[in-house]
């Protein structure tokens, strides 16, 4: 699907399971993405779609217990390799030094007992062969970076110690102090008032231009992703159900969710006599999913077939995909 012949991630038929009784649950159904080199692919979604999910599954950060199937292609250096079939050894390799994660809580994410700048360190002694005074040297550099005035005093300070921009600004260090191929960014200003997140988004596209950075920028605040993504994937209950470039998607939503996401967002032109437009209904839980469309009990759109089974992804224009039967009369070639 990625409109770049050259691909740094790709997910095939990616399905996310929870052992339950009597059937396990399906966060993730049949997932299909890819991200080429230097994009940034925003994946957009209300809290239990499986985004987070998502990207702990690239990660190989889920519980052991939970049963993933598909797969997850690494590509570089003219090599391929699937996430899923690597040791837990060859995985710790690539994590944290091929691939970095920014987690959406620094709070939780950081040790609350190690000094920050220590943290940062420790994250390049795990993937390089470098002494003690390096890696304490590389992790000021890297505080530096993202912009932490006076770095050399800063990192000897404990996470407490730091305001929540600055600790994301930390999390941001310790993920990029190896200069990784790829970033996965989970939410990364939800827990940041409305001037610091802006920050936080100024950081990452300076940094982003610097190292030529790939991400996967994952939110559901549509705002955000505006500003950050060449991509949107918008995910529901587990399933994709549109992806495009970002002005096509924003000019132009195909799917009845998508296009509930977008009315529901405030703008200037938004009237202050009537309330704002809301979705009715919820996701639905895991062990309550239908077998068909599950946008389909809360769309005003929905026709018989939604409910019988799920709609293909279709690609409706170019590069434009969507998961809905009402885009199938126009649709080119489907999709998986």
């Amino acid at each position: 699907m990625c409109q770049d012949d050259r691909v740094l991630l790709e997910l095939r038929d990616l399905t996310i399971k929870f052992p339950a009784r009597p059937l396990p649950l399906v966060a993730v159904r049949g997932l299909w993405l890819d991200i080429a080199p230097g994009e940034v692919l925003g994946l957009v979604g209300e809290s239990g779609s499986g985004k987070s999910v998502t990207s702990l599954a690239i990660m190989r950060l889920l519980p052991r217990q939970s049963l993933v199937s598909g797969e997850i292609r690494f590509h570089r250096e003219n090599t391929s390799t699937n996430l899923l079939e690597l040791t837990d050894e060859d995985m710790r390799r690539l994590r944290g030094s091929a691939i970095g994660m920014i987690f959406q809580e620094p709070m939780t994410a950081l040790n609350p007992v190690m000094r920050v700048g220590e943290q940062v360190a420790e994250a390049v002694r795990v993937h390089q062969p470098v002494s003690k005074k390096e890696s304490s040297t590389r992790a000021i550099e890297a505080l530096a970076e993202v912009a932490i005035p006076d770095p050399e005093r800063r990192a000897f300070d404990y996470p407490h110690q730091l305001s929540g921009g600055m600790r994301q600004r930390v999390m941001i260090a310790m993920a990029l102090v190896n200069r990784p191929l790829l970033l996965i960014a989970d939410e990364p200003t939800t827990a940041l008032d409305v001037t610091i997140q802006a920050q936080i988004l100024d950081l990452l596209a300076a940094l982003r231009e610097k190292f030529g950075l790939t991400m996967l920028f994952i939110s559901h605040d549509l705002a955000v992703i505006s500003q950050v993504a060449d991509r949107v994937a918008v995910m529901y209950a587990g399933n994709l159900v549109e992806l495009a470039p970002r002005e096509e998607i924003f000019r132009h939503p195909l799917h009845p969710y998508t296009r509930g996401l977008l009315k529901a967002v405030p703008t200037f032109a938004t009237s202050r006599g009537r309330p704002l437009d809301t979705i009715e209904g919820s996701v639905p839980a895991l062990e309550a999913r239908p077998a068909g469309c599950p946008f389909e009990p809360r769309c005003p759109l929905r026709v018989l077939d939604c409910a019988r089974e799920l709609p293909p992804l279709t690609e409706v224009r170019p590069g434009h995909w969507a998961r809905c039967p009402l885009t199938l009369p126009e649709a080119g070639e489907q999709a998986k």
